[in-house]
């Protein structure tokens, strides 16, 4: 498969909300892989993509109190390469009649599972995600020119060194920029983004970075992409998750409250990218596609009452929480210094730790975490009476979120 795989959303229609709903969930042990894959103790085997998938996969089977014959459908979803669904099927001991490779990140895939539920593909999916990214030594830096030799070209356009556009990162330190100039905002101010996640992640034991954080400590850290500091991006880490989800009548009297799909939307920039992302930010389609996933859901933008936003950086959160409107332009970073996104503000964000200090998981432990919230089961981090939460995956052109609300019991 691709390294990302096809990202395909269904219509945002009315007709497709609630009617499938997550049941149950699995993790792998981000922290303790993390402290292993960084020690390299004699012995150490790095972990696989099959075994982290079955850790994921074993966890919410139990999580959701099924058994394997449950189980109708599988879709895959691997970073890096990995096994087919049908291999995938046979040594999970799965035999589904609805099997499919879905997009790694968390954007168009659960929308597709919601859709073939409705559709009567399937009843019950087990959606598996992983990334060995550690294991494999994956690096987030672009290409050179000769990496490609063959075809005397870049194998990518927009993360080509010779033009010192080597990674996402340089993204955000032009966002940063732009935007630091145009309010007249500080470092300083940015960190506290990196600050606040850090305290969520405190909360959260499987979180991979936990120890605390003052402003010295981010300012005193490294350039990745001047003026992005080294905790101002995501974590590099292995990790699988896996999520069950089952048609909304089926979801009833099980172990734990479901976690209805009540909504999702989709907007991309179709021409001048750099533009885009770096003069709008992207609001156009942050604005368009949470207009599609309210209106499917039959809400209000006020109606939300936890976030979990892409932080892929620091910057590009900010991006998330102004673009969807949940403040102006130019107020985000005042809304995090004024403890607004903490868990008992106005709209907490990214509680257990997000993708800057919990785990990197392309926005499936996002989608993890809203369950544990909706399903009041978050423990220190819990918002309280927490009914309806949105999700929101934004690349560097596109821009996916999800809301999701708890379900009867």
């Amino acid at each position: 498969m691709s390294e990302y795989g096809s990202v395909v959303m269904p219509p945002s229609t009315r007709e497709l909300s609630r009617k499938a709903a997550i049941v149950g969930i699995g993790e792998t042990d981000y922290k303790q892989d993390y402290m292993a894959a960084r020690a390299k103790a004699p012995g150490y085997e790095p972990p696989t993509t099959e075994s982290l998938t079955i850790t994921a996969f074993e966890r919410a089977l139990a999580d959701a109190g099924l058994k394997r014959e449950d189980i109708d459908g599988l879709t895959v979803s691997f970073m890096y390469a990995g096994p087919s669904p049908a291999e995938t099927a046979a040594f999970l001991g799965l035999k589904p009649r609805y099997q499919k490779v879905v997009a790694g990140i968390m954007a168009g895939p659960l929308p597709q599972v919601c859709a073939a539920i409705e559709a009567g593909e399937c009843d019950t999916v087990v959606m598996v995600y992983a990334a060995a990214s550690r294991a494999i030594g994956r690096k987030f830096g672009g290409v050179r020119a000769d990496d490609n030799p063959d075809k005397g070209t870049p194998a990518g356009y927009y993360y080509y060194h010779p033009w010192g556009w080597s990674a996402p990162a340089a993204y955000w330190a032009m966002v940063w920029n732009r935007y630091r100039d145009a309010y007249g905002v500080t470092e300083a101010d940015l960190g506290s983004v990196a600050m606040q996640f850090r305290k969520n992640a405190m909360a959260n034991p499987d979180a991979i970075m936990q120890a605390p954080m003052t402003i010295e400590d981010y300012l005193a850290s490294r350039y990745v992409v001047a003026p992005m500091h080294l905790f101002d991006m995501c974590l590099v880490n292995d990790g699988a998750v896996c999520l069950i989800v089952r048609r909304a009548d089926l979801a009833k009297d099980m172990p734990h409250a479901p976690v209805e799909v009540a909504g999702w939307g989709e907007a991309k920039i179709k021409t001048k990218k750099l533009e885009g992302i770096i003069r709008d930010r992207m609001r156009p389609q942050f604005q368009e596609s949470a207009r599609q996933a309210l209106e499917m859901a039959g809400m209000d933008l006020k109606d939300i009452q936890h976030f979990e936003g892409y932080d892929s950086s620091s910057m590009h959160l900010i991006n998330h929480l102004e673009g969807h409107g949940f403040v102006a332009p130019g107020e985000g970073l005042d809304f995090f210094k004024s403890g607004q996104a903490a868990v008992g503000g106005s709209l907490p964000i990214n509680t257990a730790g997000g993708m800057l200090s919990g785990a990197y998981m392309h926005g499936w432990n996002h989608v993890v975490e809203v369950t544990r919230q909706l399903r009041h089961e978050a423990g220190a981090r819990q918002v309280k009476d927490v009914q309806i939460s949105m999700s929101s995956l934004a690349q560097t052109d596109q821009v996916h979120p999800l809301i999701f609300t708890r379900g009867a019991e």
